[in-house]
């Protein structure tokens, strides 16, 4: 995107912003149903972005939509897409949800648990509608080569295969049900085609495993996608066309065994990614101790995907001066930091740029998926930025920043009474440090962990990532007013519930003895 747009659209909108690019949203799209097989569907996962202009220009391309939420689906209606071109998925649907896909009239209803189908099953009973379900699939072979692993393991989603080959019955007793589909999805952020060209064969094997339990053919399937994007400087992209070519290989024998069978993959971040600019402007530049720091209006609070993606060392995503001199040679490191009070809030880590003064304005590129809805956007009271998508060669407005009178309108003042005097002294409780980090887990997961053991690992048991544990450690020190410096941990302070607890003793004594 020509940085005379992108200028137009900061001094429009203001900083910082999201500047989406509707000629490459198209043009990803266009080059990959020419080379995908004619009977895959593509279907847009609204997750990756949910703007409603987003969703509404890959529907007017053809994209179909997979959606985990009322608001999702809501979205996707208002954007224009057909019900039958719709999916809902999600592991924890309740009954309101249930009744919005029955009475929205979707494709399918994709279900992770009897218990679930079982629920759908009355609902659709009350409404006096019959409703088609899908069953997501938890496979038993796990998925290399996935930056997010989503099958071939114990999981919150979905059901397991071999639960699956014993319940046809359950499944034929449905009243107001027809599972005539199944779903599975083995990983995220694939960059070897192979593991997907492999994957898929195993989705279609289980389809034709499920078709022989329910007695009858199988009327979709959704093998998923996972497609990946290159975000570093080390990585290698996916080879499309070697892709696509594999999947039609896979493909084709099922398709022609299964003439009504409709396919379907899934794609969120493969289709946006690469159209979205994250624009933010350099407030300061100054040196610290050797290190010469540019602060900027935003940071990872509307890009925490730029901490780095399941990775402890970090990796930078590619960023760039936007500038009228940005050609320029680069002849100086910087650290890129935006406006948060935490350490954290690291950009990009020792990068070279030519030289940025205070007003450039600094781009993150690829950052068109999990860019304001996966980051802390509430932290300090910032708000989401703007969203801007170029359209025609015109910056048009897609979803106005928060102000603070949005950020405070849900609040409710209740008036305090007196508040008893307390005398602070003496260290913290390990006891204190483990329900911070509870609660922690918690609000970073979205699961609460009840028996939270000291030697559970963090990354191994609580699946937690390199995003979620920054944001872990955000929560913790918010939690207990005590601070750790990132760049005085050792990766070993992060293996256990008992060595993360050990670090926050540390800091407090520390703290407890500088008093």
């Amino acid at each position: 995107m020509h940085e005379t747009l992108v200028a137009e659209a900061a001094d429009r909108f203001g900083t910082p912003l999201y500047l989406y690019d509707a000629d490459v949203l198209r043009t990803t799209y266009r080059r990959l149903r020419r080379l995908l097989h004619p009977r895959v569907d593509v279907f847009y996962s609204l997750k990756a972005n949910p703007n409603i202009s987003v969703t509404a220009l890959l529907r007017a391309e053809g994209a179909g939509a997979e959606v985990c939420s009322l608001t999702e689906l809501r979205t996707a209606l208002d954007a224009g897409v057909a019900p039958e071109n719709i999916i809902y998925l999600g592991p924890a649907k309740d009954a309101q949800q249930l009744r919005a896909c029955v009475r929205a009239g979707i494709h399918a209803v994709v279900c992770e648990s009897f218990d679930e189908l079982a629920l759908l099953d009355r609902i659709a009973g009350e409404a006096g509608r019959a409703v088609n379900a899908m069953l997501r699939i938890n496979p038993a072979r796990r998925a290399p080569g996935s930056a997010l692993t989503m099958g071939g393991k114990p999981r919150q989603f979905g059901i397991d295969a071999s639960e699956a080959a014993g319940a046809g019955g359950l499944l034929r007793g449905l009243r107001r049900v027809r599972v005539m589909g199944l779903h599975a999805y083995l990983g995220s952020r694939f960059l070897d085609h192979d593991a997907i060209i492999r994957n898929t064969r195993e989705v279609l094997e289980l389809a034709d495993d499920l078709a022989a339990v329910l007695g009858g053919p199988l009327e979709t399937v959704d093998f998923g996608g996972g497609f990946g994007i290159a975000y570093f400087d080390n990585e290698t992209g996916l080879d499309v066309e070697a892709l696509t070519h594999g999947l039609g290989e896979a493909v084709e024998p099922f398709a022609a065994a299964h003439p009504q069978c409709r396919l379907i993959t899934e794609l969120g971040r493969y289709l946006v990614a690469d159209a979205g600019l994250y624009v933010t402007r350099a407030v300061s530049v100054k040196d610290s101790l050797g290190e010469t720091f540019v602060v900027c209006d935003g940071g990872t609070n509307h890009h925490m995907h730029a901490v780095g993606i399941g990775q402890l060392v970090k990796r930078n995503f590619p960023l760039r001066l936007l500038s009228p001199y940005e050609h320029d040679a680069p002849r100086h490191q910087y650290t890129v930091t935006g406006p948060l009070c935490t350490p954290n809030d690291l950009l990009a880590k020792k990068i070279s740029l030519p030289r940025v003064r205070p007003g450039d304005l600094i781009g993150i590129e690829r950052s068109g998926a999990y860019g304001p809805t996966a980051s802390p956007v509430h932290f300090l009271g910032f708000g989401a930025p703007a969203e801007v998508m170029v359209l025609n060669g015109r910056p048009q407005l897609v979803r106005a920043r928060d102000t603070v009178d949005d950020l405070l309108s849900r609040q409710r003042l209740i008036e305090p009474g007196p508040t008893p005097v307390t005398t602070p002294g003496g260290n913290m409780q390990r006891t204190d440090i483990i329900a911070a980090l509870r609660s922690g887990i918690g609000a970073v997961t979205g699961q609460q962990v009840v028996n939270l053991t000291e030697d559970m690992r963090l990354f191994d048991d609580l699946d937690l990532d390199s995003t979620s544990m920054l944001e872990l450690l955000v929560e913790i020190e918010e939690t207990l007013r005590v601070q750790v410096d990132p760049e005085e941990m050792e990766i070993a302070d992060l293996q256990t519930v008992k060595t993360l607890t050990d670090l926050f003793v540390r800091r407090s004594e520390a703290a407890a003895g500088a008093c």
